[in-house]
């Protein structure tokens, strides 16, 4: 036969063949239907079996377009922003709009006049500090600058920023307005309503306190296994001596160390000497008991709560 014959009869048997296979299927689909028809009318237990041996086709399922999830960029806050404004305004004077602190000041705020100081008036402020920013809506904050000075009054300012989404651009609204100073908060009761006597645990404390910021000893002497604290460098004090020692758990007032595991938490109030005066500070740590000794496990003030645990 030749060649020519042979493609076409071919081309030909696969449109057949692919037909035969339609037909098949379609067979098979109706068996199926009048066998399930066949045993409802058996019964609920013939319908179950039936069920179960019948083919199931299961159709891929289209892939679902990937979604873009935008989430809004976290608030910046614009409080170093205010700072710089407000120290800059505070230093500047409209008679003289050409010095570097009052042309920074008109290009952070361009809406803003510049103040103008009589003759003699109170210097510029020693300090300037931001204390306290609120966001009152999207872009818009108000924070609260403190402006102190040499007499040691405080003055504090509202100023008005808005900020961009990004927050990579600020620019100060409008001129400052001077407000009241934030309100003393409540303080809650210490939960350090154990005094602690003279022992064995005040006089760890103690210990380890002068060899953290006198550089006497070695601090790692003092710490529980797996605990690292670096001493205070270079040492700012010659001598540290408890003052008094406050506890949370009855535990460390006992005359006796407890047993392994045993933990407390204390608040050390110590005095720290040096060749400019005497300083007090206070420090809360946590120590447990091992092999008949106290030994520092973490410290809260200044520290990650975990104590800086390997």
């Amino acid at each position: 036969m030749s060649p020519g014959k042979q493609a076409s009869q071919s081309e030909a048997a696969a449109p057949m063949a692919g037909g035969a296979r339609l037909e098949a299927m379609r067979r098979r689909v109706r068996l199926s239907r009048l066998a399930v028809w066949t045993v409802i009318a058996a019964g609920p237990v013939a319908l179950a079996v039936a069920v179960a041996s019948t083919p199931t086709t299961v159709e891929a399922a289209t892939p679902a377009k990937s979604t873009v999830v935008r989430t809004a960029a976290a608030a910046v806050d614009p409080a170093g922003y205010a700072q710089l404004f407000v120290s800059a305004w505070l230093r500047s004077s409209a008679d003289d709009a050409t010095t570097a602190q009052a042309r920074l000041a008109q290009s952070m705020a361009p809406d803003v006049e510049l103040p103008s100081p009589a003759a003699g008036a109170q210097s510029s402020p020693q300090s300037v500090t931001a204390v306290r920013s609120a966001q009152r809506a999207d872009g818009a904050w108000s924070v609260t600058v403190a402006a102190q000075y040499a007499d040691g009054s405080v003055r504090y300012y509202a100023v008005p920023v808005t900020a961009d989404q990004a927050g990579a651009s600020f620019t100060v609204t409008g001129a400052p307005g001077v407000v009241a100073g934030p309100a003393r908060a409540g303080v809650p009761e210490s939960p350090y309503g154990v005094t602690v006597p003279e022992g064995d645990l005040s006089s760890a404390v103690g210990e380890f306190l002068a060899a953290y910021l006198t550089g006497t000893g070695e601090v790692d002497r003092y710490l529980a296994p797996g605990v690292q604290l670096t001493a205070v460098s270079p040492a700012p004090y010659t001598a540290v001596s408890v003052e008094q020692v406050w506890a949370v758990e009855e535990a460390a007032a006992a005359k006796k160390v407890p047993a392994d595991g045993a933990a407390v938490r204390v608040l050390v109030q110590v005095e720290a000497r040096e060749a400019r005066g005497r300083w007090p500070l206070a420090y809360e740590l946590t120590l447990k008991a091992r092999s008949g000794r106290w030994e520092v496990a973490a410290m809260e003030s200044g520290t990650a709560r975990d104590g800086g645990v390997r």
